[in-house]
């Protein structure tokens, strides 16, 4: 009986330790941490806004942002920040002024979940996309932001055929 407890045990060591180095999924950013974190490291920073009670919000951590390319991308790349949307109980400060999430998502003009804001490293918002969006989609838009092919006007559409730095003189 001790041998069979012991190879279990084992088994399941083995098992947890396998998991943990094979690409565990990372874990974002609290608002105040990311923040800092963004400014200290000059990173474009992604906020999802989410509720609890969102079904397409918990679709979307299931089908795009727990996907390792995704996840790779994304943490490489940017500073990552959940925040629930309505919660009243924290204030938080984004731009000189105070506010609750519930606050901070109207005033990014959030109507619906799950929603992903990009920001600069220096908290000045790029846009807001409502919406659940795929895996694939949300590569291209990451690279999009990533180029800052939005500080050269290149609508996402032109970049998704082409790419900002591959554009043919016209």
């Amino acid at each position: 009986m001790r041998k069979l407890i012991t190879i279990v045990l084992l088994g399941l060591t083995v098992l947890i330790l396998n998991q943990s180095l094979s690409g565990a999924e990372k874990s974002w950013y609290s608002y105040q941490e990311g923040m800092k974190l963004a400014k200290k490291e000059q990173k474009h920073i992604i906020i999802d806004f989410y509720a609890d009670w969102c079904s397409w919000c918990k679709v979307m951590d299931r089908k795009t942002f727990s996907d390792p390319e995704v996840q790779e991308f994304l943490f490489d790349h940017f500073i990552p920040i959940k925040l629930n949307a309505e919660s009243t109980t924290e204030t938080i400060e984004f731009q000189g002024q105070k506010f609750t999430p519930r606050e901070l998502a109207s005033a990014f003009r959030i109507t619906g979940f799950p929603s992903v804001a990009f920001l600069t490293s220096s908290s000045e918002i790029i846009t807001v996309v409502p919406g659940f969006i795929k895996k694939d989609m949300f590569m291209n838009l990451l690279q999009y932001m990533n180029k800052e092919c939005y500080k050269s006007q290149t609508p996402f559409e032109e970049f998704l055929e082409k790419d900002c730095d591959n554009r043919s003189s016209e």
